[in-house]
């Protein structure tokens, strides 16, 4: 009897184990571990991880803030390796829900990146600004592409 649990708990548990990467709430550091940042960062997710390339990933940012926030921008840096490969800006509103409201809120951003981009370790930095272009915060993360392809898919 024995013998037989172990043979049906066994597909289960390995199921559990490649279900349960998919999703990674990573570290994060602030690019000024002594600043007094407007908006605090509690953490980020990000789905599917690893990031598949040719797919869509979702990073999403949760954070709160002290004031609201009527609008503003990010600005997102990406490194490869250490060396700096990628910059884009986006309207903060097309993020989350504006106005910010005082407390807690989520910042979410997807993006599908192209099936050429190289696996391997990446890096993060995002800037957060108010609509007077002052700094609300800065935060760093590193994440990871996988080596599975839509391309291969297609």
């Amino acid at each position: 009897m024995e013998a037989f649990r172990f043979k049906l708990l066994t597909p289960l548990l390995l199921s559990l184990c490649l279900v349960v990467p998919l999703t990674l709430a990573t570290d994060v550091k602030y690019c000024d571990k002594n600043a007094d940042y407007a908006v605090k960062v509690t953490g980020v997710e990000i789905i599917p991880y690893p990031v598949a390339r040719g797919k869509p990933a979702t990073f999403s940012i949760s954070a709160s803030s002290g004031k609201a926030i009527s609008g503003g921008t990010m600005v997102i840096d990406v490194s490869y390796y250490g060396w700096h490969i990628h910059s884009e800006t986006h309207d903060l509103c097309g993020e989350t829900s504006c106005p910010v409201s005082t407390g807690n809120f989520v910042v979410s951003h997807s993006q599908e990146l192209p099936g050429f981009t190289p696996p391997g370790s990446y890096s993060l930095k995002m800037k957060m600004y108010d609509a007077d272009k002052n700094e609300l915060t800065c935060i760093g993360f590193d994440f990871e592409i996988g080596f599975g392809s839509s391309m291969a898919d297609s």
